[in-house]
């Protein structure tokens, strides 16, 4: 049952659980930052006009293509 809760996942992204673990945390403190300025956009329209964007594409990029990329080399 550990075993699925934990592994099971991370396995299936070629990571162990400290991989998925710092991956997964880097991916979360990211969009939190990119929505509080999301937020502050909406406010203030002139601040961050490209914050959100940028950061979903950049995430996009290591989280699909990135991996589209590593897993046709192996």
């Amino acid at each position: 049952m550990l075993r699925k809760i934990f592994l099971d996942h991370p396995r299936t992204v070629d990571e162990s659980y400290m991989e998925h673990l710092q991956v997964a945390s880097s991916f979360g403190f990211t969009m939190i930052v990119a929505g509080f300025a999301c937020l502050l956009h909406g406010i203030i329209p002139i601040f961050f006009t490209r914050t959100g964007s940028s950061a979903v594409r950049r995430l996009h990029e290591r989280m699909v293509t990135s991996r589209v990329a590593r897993s046709t080399i192996i």
